[in-house]
């Protein structure tokens, strides 16, 4: 796919997701680069990159995180997540302006993967765990791969409140109301311990950690960066170890727990890792599997996109448990894991 197909696809995807800006931006873009504009500087080396490395996402993230640090002050009256407001002839012009001046320090922004921790997503694991203790009321070992910050492995300390039941601390600041759709188990949730890794890990706790983190949610999405900031000051009160690995080297290394349950769970970044990489996740995974039992089982546990006819695609939580690898829809959402429905009990 050329950058070009890729930024329309992807302007698509804002638009429909909630971010008008960010569609309107993207679309800027792509007028700019078939004009041969600065764009076409900014994207060298980039001309045939999959829409799944999300390059125009990296590029938008990119200068979101020099409004943040306020080393953009030309662009911060045009972007709602520093109280300013978006239009498009003058925003743009004052974009145009940013990646001129800033061609080299975007350029080397480009290079990061994006690290887009959303905490919306929570409820999918939070729900899928709830799903998962009622049948296996263990104490929970939470490993993620591609944890970014670590923000969802305190998905227990958000409230979620759907369909007239309450569930997580009433004190939360991050409160998803309504959460979702559906029947969850009101289920004992135990987690002892919470461990993630990602090849450029985030410190939610630094303020160059939190510019980060903030600089890859769209600027226009108030709701998303109001859970953002609530979920900063959940970590700092919950603590979570994520390290500097890779998610093959992490899963391969983990060991089953006796009178534990052992979860392996990821959203939205199974398109990241190369395709070699996915089948030796796998591998590790059913290896791991093998030698689990009914006193030591082990849950894989994801919000991950799967194709849906030519062009199509949906997002299912999905859920694969050992012993016996049995795999199960559990329900769906949207990418940010909003609209999220319950559509399956475990049996």
């Amino acid at each position: 796919m050329d950058v070009v197909s890729a930024l329309q696809r992807q302007a698509i995807a804002c638009e429909d997701l909630g971010s008008p800006m960010y569609a309107e931006l993207l679309r800027l873009l792509v007028d700019d680069y078939e004009v041969g504009g600065v764009s076409v500087q900014v994207l060298v080396g980039y001309e045939d990159r999959s829409f799944g490395e999300a390059i125009g996402l990296r590029l938008l993230g990119a200068v979101h995180g020099l409004v943040l640090a306020g080393t953009a002050p030309e662009l911060a009256a045009f972007y709602p997540s520093v109280g300013g407001t978006w239009d498009a002839v003058l925003g743009w012009e004052a974009f145009e302006q940013v990646l001129r001046s800033r061609i080299g320090e975007v350029r080397s922004l480009l290079t990061q993967p994006p690290q887009t921790n959303e905490v919306g997503r929570a409820g999918a694991l939070y729900g899928g765990l709830l799903h998962l203790v009622d049948q296996l009321p263990l104490p929970v070992r939470l490993f993620e791969i591609g944890a970014s910050g670590g923000l969802n492995l305190r998905a227990d300390h958000f409230r979620y409140v759907a369909d007239g039941a309450l569930y997580g601390p009433a004190d939360s600041p991050v409160v998803f109301d309504p959460a979702w759709t559906g029947q969850v188990p009101s289920a004992e949730l135990r987690i002892a311990e919470r461990v993630g890794c990602d090849i450029t890990p985030i410190d939610p706790l630094t303020p160059e950690g939190q510019i980060a983190l903030t600089s890859y949610v769209w600027p226009d999405m108030t709701e998303r960066l109001e859970r953002l900031r609530g979920a900063i000051v959940v970590a700092r009160r919950v603590p979570a170890d994520v390290r500097r690995e890779d998610a093959v080297s992490f899963v391969r290394a983990l060991e089953l727990s006796e009178g534990h349950l052992t979860v392996v769970w990821h959203s939205i970044m199974w398109q990241y890792l190369s395709h070699p990489d996915r089948d030796a996740v796998d591998a590790a995974l059913t290896a791991l599997g093998a030698r689990a039992t009914a006193s030591a089982p082990l849950a894989h546990l994801r919000l991950e996109p799967h194709r849906q006819g030519p062009e199509g695609w949906e997002y299912l939580v999905d859920l694969q448990t050992w012993p016996g690898g049995k795999r199960r829809v559990l329900g769906r959402a949207a990418p940010h894991g909003q609209a999220l429905v319950w559509t399956a009990a475990l049996s």
